[in-house]
Order: structure tokens, then C-alpha cells, then sequence
């Protein structure tokens, strides 16, 4: 079973990067069978750094809950009108059970020892002059005569979760697993669907259990490597916890990937890099650290490589591409500005998200800040969240306006003055994580 390295919901470039990175790590250090995922839709500057690079986004894996697919075995299939024999010989290879399957692929009954039985008990029973049948003759009968018939089936696809009641319930032992329309993927044991193997999950950007993707609890969580502050899930076990100070996830991977002797290809390191310069706006927000600079540096070097899909480009010219990307609000509808880069939080007895939305300048946000401040109020309710944040941050010019809805009387000693159209202007302020979270924590929870 692979390790899935997976970000937060509402991934940004660092979530995926950083996702993407530490999956190639481990597979060349370790020969770990890592894949990259994602918790959530790429947002339209990662969308732009992928198809730049030339890479796929990284496999949606929205719930760690395991799926029928986990515990399907694809036997060998035999037709209704087939002979019995056949069946039989399948039922020999397996557990003792042959599916049977029509023309059409979809499923039609279970052969078994307990439906043979029956049919036996059925065919030869009490009656004398049946007891003389050789078992040749009965071997010639079709499949269909010995089927258990009406058997459940289960998509794939579908949580093992959602059924349990109804497995229970069921007087078989084996069921069959279909896809969306239907049609035979497999068969899979009750025993096998009581006790699923569990996904194994690395979490990266990200310690919070409401940030991570849904179920993580039915997952074996198997290590942490993030920049933020700590919130994170209990575990059973003891795992590798890495939580460092610096601006970016991407730059933890980059030295993993250095203090392995490696480098990361040309498309990686730039994937990386993208990560990198996004979350410190190309080195200059205050996470930013003397490690952020030498990652971008070290990845620079990878990346800008003869004949690489970033031949030519410098750090600051393709960091500038980076947030030019990811700017703006004319483009996206107001539900996903709101939602895109949105972080849930808890504090002083107070349930909350923050969003942020990265501008070229700030004066755009007067065409728009109606139907994104509706927006805003929409997911505050949709949410059940006590009030919503909305940092709309100038990349340029290295300032924000804040947006705030059922703001709470806690929060009225914000140090950001209030404007004519009921923003808040934060001078300076360009992180959620190391200038505001810190403010908003420190007020809800004095």
C-alpha cells in the first residue's frame, strides 16, 4: 500500500509543492512507495506553476476513510449459461467462490460452498433414483442453478464506513464490489471489509486536524513536516514530528532532499521554488528566514537548468510570474475568493476561518468588495463559524485591507484603523500566519 503525502484543504503552491517534493524524497531516499495528493482543488496560481512546469496536480484524496476498492479481490468470472465445471474450477483457485458475472459485466450471483450445498441438497435431496447421478452430470448444468442470487453489491468507490449496518446485516460472507455504473470489479470478504487496511498519510504544510482532509482519525498518520504553529492530531504511536521556522514548507523538502545527497529534477525544484516564493512573496515577508534564502538559492540552481522548462527565468523574474499568477479578483467569482485560501481556527471559545487574496493593488477591492463581503457572510453561515476574515493582501505593495463579518466585540482593539467602506487597513501586513493569527489569538484569548 503507497504513503500518500498530502497537504491541507484549500492547498496552496507551498501545500502541493511541498506534497510533491517530499513524495520524490522519499521514494529516491528511501525507497518509500510515497505519492503526492491533494485535500482539496488546485487554486489558479498552482494551476499556472503546474502547467508551467509541465506536471500533473497530484491525485485528489479528499477522506482518508478506507474504500471497498481497499478490500476487493478481482477473481476470475464465469457465465450464467456456462457449465457448472468451469465455476467449480474457479472456486478451486479462490476461498471457495466463483463469481458469476453475465455478458453484460454485471454481476449475476455467487457460487460458494454454501450455495453448492443447496443446490446439491436441491438436485439430489431424498429422492433415491437421483442418488445414482454422477457428478459428471451435474457438473454439466449451467452456473446460473448453483448461484446464490441477490447478492449486495458495493461500489469501489464508496467509504467502507457508510455500510458497515448493512454488511452486518447480511446473512453472506462475500460481496461484490461494482463501479459507478454497475458493472463487476471484484469480490470482497466480510472479515476483510470489518478490518480494512488503514491509509498511511504524511501530513506537510499543515498540524491542524481541521485543516487536514476528512477522516484522518481512520488513517495511520505517519509524520508531520510544516512551518506553522502547532495544533496538531493526536496519534496512537509516536511519529516524526517536524515543525521548523521558516517561510515556507517547500524549503524543508529542499533540504531533506540536500541532506540526502540528491537533487530534485528541473520540474520538481521548480515546483518547489514556486512553493518557496509564494509563501515569502519572493523573499520578502516577514517568515521569511536566512534558510528560506538558501533553499531558493540551492533550488534556483536545480531548476534553471540547460534545456529545463525554466531556462533563463531568475528567481525574481519567476517569482513575479509566481504571484502575478495568483493576483487579482476581476477573474474569480466572489465564493472562491473567499474559499480558496481559507484556514479554520479555534481560540478563546470562538470558531473562525481566515481567508486571504493575494492583489497587485489594493484599489481593485472597491469594485468588488460587495459581492465578496456577501460572499463572505455566506460562508461564515454555511460554515457555522462565529465570525469570517478575509485578509485581502497588495503583493506589491506589501499591504492589506481586512474584511471582517460579525465581528466580535473582542477583536474591536484591533490595531488595523477602520476605513469609510468598513475594511480595515493593516499597513505592513502581508501574513496570516506570523502577523495577524498572532494579533487576532492574542486578543480572543486574553
Amino acid at each position: 500500500m503507497p504513503t500518500y503525502v498530502i497537504g491541507h484543504v484549500n492547498p496552496d503552491t507551498d501545500s502541493i509543492a511541498a506534497a510533491v517534493g517530499y513524495a520524490w524524497c522519499l521514494r529516491e531516499r528511501d525507497g518509500t512507495d510515497a505519492l503526492a495528493a491533494r485535500a482539496g482543488a488546485v487554486n489558479p496560481q498552482t494551476a499556472w506553476v503546474l502547467k508551467r512546469l509541465g506536471l500533473d496536480a497530484p491525485a485528489l484524496l479528499g477522506d482518508a476513510s478506507p474504500r471497498f476498492d481497499s478490500v476487493t479481490h478481482r477473481l476470475d468470472t464465469t457465465l450464467p449459461e456456462v457449465p457448472l465445471r468451469e465455476a467449480w474450477a474457479i472456486a478451486s483457485r479462490t476461498w471457495g467462490v466463483a463469481p458469476v458475472v453475465d455478458a453484460e459485466g454485471l454481476p449475476f450471483g455467487l457460487i460458494t460452498g454454501g450455495s453448492l450445498f443447496a443446490y446439491l441438497s436441491e438436485t439430489v435431496g431424498p429422492h433415491p433414483q437421483r442418488q445414482e447421478m454422477k457428478i459428471a452430470e451435474i457438473l454439466d448444468t449451467p452456473s446460473r442453478e448453483a448461484c446464490r442470487t441477490g447478492v449486495s453489491a458495493f461500489k469501489a468507490s464508496a467509504r467502507i464506513r457508510d455500510s458497515l449496518n448493512r454488511i452486518l446485516r447480511e446473512e453472506g460472507d462475500n460481496f461484490f464490489v461494482v463501479d459507478e455504473n454497475g458493472l463487476y470489479v471484484g469480490v470482497c470478504r466480510q472479515r476483510e471489509v470489518l478490518n480494512p487496511p488503514r491509509l498511511q498519510i504524511i501530513l506537510v504544510d499543515h498540524n491542524e486536524a481541521r485543516q487536514a482532509l476528512a477522516n484522518l482519525e481512520d488513517a495511520d498518520l505517519l509524520e508531520i513536516l510544516d512551518h506553522h504553529r502547532l495544533g496538531n492530531p493526536s496519534t496512537h504511536v509516536p511519529i516524526r514530528f517536524s515543525v521548523d521556522i521558516v517561510g515556507s514548507t517547500s524549503t524543508l523538502v529542499s533540504e531533506r532532499i540536500e541532506d540526502a545527497g540528491l537533487s530534485a529534477p528541473p520540474s520538481i525544484a521548480g515546483l518547489l521554488l514556486a512553493g518557496l516564493l509564494s509563501d515569502t512573496l519572493i523573499l520578502t515577508s516577514p517568515t521569511t528566514t536566512e534558510r528560506d534564502k538558501k533553499a531558493a538559492e540551492r533550488l534556483g540552481r536545480w531548476a534553471f537548468t540547460r534545456n529545463g522548462p525554466l531556462t533563463g527565468e531568475t528567481i525574481e523574474s519567476y517569482g513575479r510570474q509566481i504571484l502575478s499568477a495568483g493576483a487579482g479578483l476581476a477573474s474569480r467569482k466572489p465564493e472562491e475568493i473567499v474559499s480558496t485560501d481559507l484556514k479554520a481556527y479555534e481560540a478563546g471559545g470562538f470558531r473562525f476561518a481566515i481567508a486571504q487574496a493575494e492583489v497587485t493593488d489594493l484599489v481593485q477591492l472597491s469594485d468588488h468588495l460587495e459581492p465578496i463581503t456577501e460572499a463572505l457572510v455566506t460562508l461564515r453561515d454555511k460554515r457555522a463559524l462565529d465570525f469570517a476574515m478575509l485578509l485581502v493582501t497588495d503583493v506589491v505593495g506589501g499591504s492589506s485591507r481586512l474584511l471582517l463579518t460579525n465581528e466580535p466585540s473582542e477583536l474591536s482593539d484591533l490595531p488595523y484603523p477602520k476605513q469609510p467602506d468598513g475594511t480595515r487597513l493593516a499597513e505592513g501586513v502581508v501574513s496570516r500566519k506570523k502577523q495577524l493569527l498572532p494579533v487576532v489569538l492574542g486578543l480572543l484569548e486574553r
